[in-house]
């Protein structure tokens, strides 16, 4: 994994919240992260694991899915193919500009506007919703590598370390974790 050290600052683009289970989530100009918990006012937030087929799965299991980025460079990649997709619409609580989040090793720290910590704990792993929302969009946000391997490309998913204010504007940077780098895997 061969990380660009010289563009690892980036910005908040738009932030989003839903406080129940909603595919897309409504824009704010700011949203408050509660350290260990996620986003305050978003269905998600909370120690423990909010999205239905995990808690379907095991209830109790830690919640590593508090915070939902997403690079707004994919909404460039997908116009080009036909699809127009705003800031939330695919529900999650952070656009960027700037950093390619799917390239960051697990791990890897996000610090946001004056107080505001995020550890990147993997993939989002993309589901039909999607297609609901934009039918054929599920196959626009799922590419293969040269040897095959499936590339999910709906954005990352984190923990809150450190809890703050998070408001469109706000300057984002990377904290790389020690070597050797894990890649991500979905969570």
């Amino acid at each position: 994994m061969v990380i660009n050290h010289e563009s690892q600052i980036g910005e908040v683009l738009s932030t989003s919240r839903y406080a129940t289970h909603s595919f897309s989530k409504q824009t704010f100009e700011v949203i408050r992260l509660l350290a260990g918990l996620g986003v305050e006012g978003d269905a998600h937030m909370g120690k423990t694991v909010k999205h239905r087929s995990r808690v379907a799965q095991d209830p109790n299991q830690p919640n590593l899915r508090q915070v939902h980025l997403i690079h707004s460079e994919l909404f460039d990649e997908v116009k080009a193919l036909g699809f127009r997709v705003e800031p939330g619409q695919l529900g999650e609580n952070i656009t960027t500009r700037g950093i390619d989040l799917l390239e960051l090793p697990t791990g890897s720290k996000l610090t946001i506007g004056e107080d505001a910590v995020i550890e990147i704990t993997g993939l989002r792993n993309p589901c039909v919703q999607i297609d609901n929302f934009q039918s054929g969009l599920l196959q626009a946000v799922l590419d293969h590598d040269a040897n095959g391997n499936l590339i999910r490309k709906a954005g990352v998913m984190g923990i809150v370390l450190t809890g703050g204010e998070v408001r469109v504007g706000d300057e984002i940077r990377v904290i790389l974790p020690k070597e050797p780098y894990q890649p991500l895997e979905r969570v």
